[in-house]
């Protein structure tokens, strides 16, 4: 009887381990309630151009022809060559190398600006990079009072940006006054065995309030906090998507000859979520 009790407590113990060694691969999964708001899954016919409804579009080379203030080489357009959907449930961002409006290079740059946005949630995007040396992939959120206040007072939130140089790398990153341009709040996630450019993946953020959260296929890599910022935290009203890819600028340098064009960024969904409290 002493040896069935021991061997029964043998198995009680094992079976406590084996929940704390599964339950710790879910420790990076969020249990918030969430429920979707807002979505664009890109279904249409190759070729076609986006929703309207949901988007619209940057153009040009800045609003002071200054690379968007970051010294980017490319020409927003709103051409189907650079932003359309591709027929198999994707939207591609495509950045080509010619000759247009004096850029030599042209992408695309959509925004949901004036049509929706939110405080706080889950905002989650599934994507497939570009790669090469210049090309720099982004899915962000700006604050929609930029009408009204300044950059960086409006808040930005970088989902995730890419150098296509780097293709097992991804940045999440927070700008606001006093932590902007060069010097934001961030974090990097590296793909142990992969690169971005191979796949889809998913990257998210959870926003609420005082915290954002980065993930990447779920696994929560870094969480910002009012504490972890050098200046006003400034993310406390509704925020805009925008999704693009830009050629050169500040963080990724220009392209280099062996950089092939013409690149594209597959996005398959955009889903925004709001917690049901």
């Amino acid at each position: 009887m002493k040896n069935s009790n021991l061997s029964i407590v043998k198995l009680i113990l094992l079976l406590i381990l084996s929940c704390a060694i599964s339950c710790s691969d879910d420790d990076n999964k969020s249990n918030r309630n969430y429920q979707l708001v807002w979505q664009d899954e890109f279904d249409g016919s190759a070729g076609t151009s986006i929703d309207l409804n949901k988007w619209s579009f940057d153009m040009g080379r800045g609003p002071n022809a200054d690379g968007w203030g970051n010294q980017e080489l490319q020409y927003y357009s709103d051409r189907t060559d650079n932003v359309a959907l591709d027929g198999n449930g994707n939207l591609a961002i495509t950045a080509i190398k010619e000759s247009f409006s004096g850029a030599n290079y042209t992408s695309g740059r959509i925004k949901t600006q004036g049509l929706f946005d939110q405080a706080y949630g889950r905002f989650e995007a599934r994507i497939k990079m570009p790669w090469g040396r210049g090309l720099w992939p982004a899915y962000w959120m700006l604050g929609s009072n930029i009408t009204t206040v300044v950059w960086p007072q409006c808040g930005e939130i970088d989902v995730m940006e890419n150098r296509g140089q780097e293709p097992q790398t991804i940045h999440g990153s927070v700008h606001g006054p006093g932590y902007s341009g060069g010097t934001p709040v961030t974090s990097t996630y590296t793909l142990p065995n992969d690169r971005f450019d191979q796949d889809f993946h998913v990257f998210a953020v959870e926003w609420g309030v005082g915290y954002i959260e980065y993930y990447v296929d779920n696994t929560l890599y870094n969480r910002i906090t009012p504490d972890d910022v050098p200046g006003d935290w400034v993310y406390d009203h509704p925020f805009f998507l925008l999704l693009n890819v830009a050629v050169g600028g500040d963080f990724v340098g220009s392209p280099s000859d062996e950089t092939v064009f013409p690149q594209t960024m597959l996005v398959d969904y955009v889903r925004v979520y709001q917690e049901v409290n």
